[in-house]
């Protein structure tokens, strides 16, 4: 075994050793949620976990669930933000924090060293490596001479610590930085592989679509909650709400909210989206704003629904005869005062005024996000057979005011045993549910480059470089 390969496995279990020690160690004192009110937890920034979206509202996964969990109790919550997952086991250990929610693999010897928490979502880890990497390891015999950095104290460098012990040549560093600084480091090609979650690789890699999953590295793990030793009561608490009805049913939200849209990667689509992120999009920002601004239709939304209609090509014309970057019909650009739909400035006002007045329709009691799903389906659709959908969905049982039962009732549009029944009859009522799932899947990748803030900056940036060129002629 070379010299790096033992230090890197004398690391390891030392590590492991660490997290075997004395877990009979009682947490700092620290008033419970019942005598205060408020439940202190320690998470990390992350897509997966806890970020705050382009409204500046705290939002994740991790964010969702423990919120929903407080309100429950009755608690408030007082947020840790923490960089990393060894900065969130330290809080934990030190007793600051009631719980961490953190997208934690729950492992054995973190069962020893802390309280585990109830479970909530099942991964499996996998190794990432560019695309254009030749060869690819496909196999942990490939692994030999691949540079391997992953997140300091993870469960992931546990895992390729196993792998070092029962194979020689495979080495590893622990980094200091989060899986998603070192998956972008991969895409771009600074690094060649690393490890991540299933669900955290689905989501980044739609942003940097030249990352390839060489291979699973564990069968299956789930992430799940943490306490101090010391709070099995409050552990338990936790266990028995997520396992009830409303928990169950916070779990389906979190995923329906931040993973069910999310489809089979594509790798042509996600890069030509990317390249056009860059090349198209920064000549129609300052639309999307304004429409914004003029009709309450948020401005990404507006620029999926763009991408999704005419991958912002202002001259599209399609065989049935709709145009433009919103691909208007002639009847509806008519109805909105749109007298040239391939003038963007014009057809994208028309887009958002027609998408704010199938929003405004709904019933107003119908929740967010769920009323602005129905919108895109009526978009897409037509209004009369999004109706015809509510009404069979009441026949059925279903929710009409739910995008989940809707995604389920829309696709009978197309079945004659139940098309008959509906006032407007046939349509392909499954083209709305994929319609809504890949404007979703945009929605993720161009937000960032559409958030007001960043453009401000780039248009302050942009006016002040003649000022500096002209200074120095």
């Amino acid at each position: 075994m070379s010299r790096s390969s033992l230090g890197i496995l004398l690391a390891a279990v030392l590590f492991m050793l660490a997290g075997c020690g004395d877990s009979s160690a009682p947490a700092a004192d620290l008033a419970t949620p019942e005598e205060t009110g408020v439940l202190k937890v320690a998470t990390r920034n992350g897509a997966t976990t806890y970020y705050f979206d382009r409204h500046e509202n705290p939002a994740g996964p991790e964010y969702d669930l423990t919120q929903r969990f407080a309100e429950d109790q009755g608690w408030e919550i007082e947020w840790s933000l923490f960089d990393s997952t060894s900065q969130v086991l330290d809080a934990l250990e030190s007793g600051e924090v009631h719980l961490a929610a953190a997208g934690l693999t729950q492992l054995p010897s973190r069962d020893q060293r802390f309280t585990p928490g109830p479970g909530h979502t099942d991964i499996v880890e996998q190794l990432v490596c560019h695309r254009d990497m030749r060869p690819l390891p496909r196999q942990i015999e490939d692994l030999t001479d691949v540079e391997i950095r992953v997140t300091a104290a993870s469960s992931y460098s546990q895992q390729l610590a196993s792998l070092v012990n029962d194979q020689t040549g495979i080495t590893f560093e622990e980094d200091p930085r989060s899986t998603e600084v070192l998956l972008e480091a991969v895409a771009n090609r600074t690094l060649d592989c690393t490890v991540a979650d299933s669900n955290i690789v689905r989501v980044v890699r739609r942003h940097f679509p030249h990352l390839e999953v060489a291979m699973n590295l564990t069968a299956g793990s789930t992430l799940g909650w943490y306490l101090p030793h010391g709070q099995e009561a409050l552990a338990d608490q936790a266990k028995d709400w997520m396992d009830s009805d409303p928990g169950q049913a916070a779990i389906e939200a979190m995923t329906e909210q931040y993973y069910a849209y999310i489809g089979e990667f594509d790798f042509v689509d996600l890069r030509a989206l990317n390249r056009r992120i860059d090349d198209r999009l920064p000549n129609f920002i300052d639309l999307f704003l304004d429409a914004e601004q003029s009709t309450g239709m948020s401005a990404d939304l507006l620029a999926a629904l763009a991408y999704q209609e005419s991958h912002w090509d202002p001259s599209a014309v399609s065989p049935t005869g709709v145009r433009g970057i919103m691909m208007l019909t002639r009847n509806t650009a008519e109805s909105l005062g749109v007298t040239n739909r391939l003038d963007p400035e014009a057809a994208i006002d028309g887009g958002a005024r027609y998408l704010a007045d199938r929003h405004a329709r709904l019933p107003e009691d119908i929740p967010e996000p769920d009323r602005t799903y129905l919108a895109l389906a009526s978009y897409n659709i037509g209004r009369g057979h999004l109706l015809d959908a509510r009404e069979l969905a009441r026949s059925l049982g279903k929710n009409p005011d739910s995008w989940e039962d809707m995604k389920e009732v829309l696709p009978l549009k197309a079945d004659k045993r139940y098309y008959p029944q509906t006032r407007y009859g046939y349509a392909r009522g499954y083209e709305p549910v994929h319609y809504v799932k890949r404007i979703r899947n945009y929605m993720d990748v161009i937000g960032p480059a559409i958030d007001p803030l960043e453009v401000a900056e780039a248009n302050m940036t942009a006016t002040q470089a003649p000022s500096h060129n002209a200074s120095t002629q």
